[in-house]
């Protein structure tokens, strides 16, 4: 199970992939506003990098919860663009890092892949724009697709609910042209999910494991965690480093992650582990 990237290859055998998460807005609920210019975003990316990162997700539109941090601003492509592409470039020009793209439009997208990105992390599972399902196959890239609450409501079996959703998502983009090596799934944590509906993923997200494709979990600082823990999103590492644990050890694959450094060695010290003789 690997993913081949212009002559890169992410290969899913060799270790659970950690994407470091660069957030180029305003408002995002954790690190909104850090990174003024391309060159500060660039320079946080290649620090990910050394820190050990796989890959670096870059996103221009918050999806922060408004019910949590007050309203969020609909960006339109023209402005997302110009968030993420001189963010993409500047980091392309200093390394062969693999670079995602986290947007549900199809022009971000395509202008991202035409900077230097690799993958499209689309949290509506290319529902938003279905011109996307278009572009990953035509350009034979990988795609991530999530699963966002606004979309599938869930039942009193969360976990049913999002293997459901997924597996019809995937099945779209099969049809679409999409190959199936290219796909990877996201149940959505924190994304219109309750605590205990997040809780309850984590614990059954094996059933995820059988729809054959890589699993990326994005719980880093999420408000279930620090509610759980009657903390803050700023006192949330030790949480987030136990949901990854739990999250390597039930078959994900990919960590989307704020702290990389600390989930990079949690991750090599759980499969040191593992491969023990």
């Amino acid at each position: 199970m690997s993913w081949q990237l212009d002559g890169r290859v992410i290969d899913f055998r060799d270790h659970c992939q950690v994407m470091g998460i660069l957030n180029v807005t305003p408002d995002s609920f954790y690190d909104g506003g850090r990174y003024s210019s391309a060159d500060m975003a660039a320079d946080r990316a290649l620090e990910m990098e050394d820190e050990g990162a796989d890959i670096i997700d870059i996103g221009g539109e918050s999806t922060r919860p408004p019910a949590l941090y007050g309203s969020v601003v609909t960006v339109e492509s023209d402005e997302e663009c110009g968030r993420v592409i001189p963010v993409i470039e500047a980091v392309r020009r200093r390394s062969i890092i693999p670079i995602s793209i986290d947007t549900t439009k199809e022009k971000v997208a395509r202008q991202a892949l035409d900077a230097g990105a690799d993958v499209i992390n689309d949290i509506s599972a290319m529902e938003a724009d279905p011109g996307m399902v278009h572009l990953a196959s035509g350009r034979n890239v990988p795609v991530i697709l999530m699963h966002d609450g606004e979309r599938s409501s869930l039942s009193s079996d969360p976990a049913r609910d999002v293997r459901v959703y997924l597996q019809s998502r995937v099945q779209v983009a099969l049809q679409g042209g999409v190959k199936s090596e290219n796909i990877a799934v996201d149940p959505g944590l924190g994304f219109c999910k309750g605590p205990a509906q997040n809780l309850i993923l984590l614990k059954r997200l094996q059933d995820l494991v059988g729809l054959g494709c890589p699993i990326l979990i994005g719980a880093s600082r999420k408000s279930f965690i620090w509610k759980t823990l009657e903390s803050t999103a700023e006192e949330a590492l030790e949480g987030s480093l136990a949901v990854a644990s739990i999250a390597i050890l039930r078959g994900a694959k990919i960590l989307r992650v704020h702290d990389v450094k600390e989930t990079v060695l949690l991750a090599r010290m759980i499969e040191a582990i593992d491969a023990a003789d």
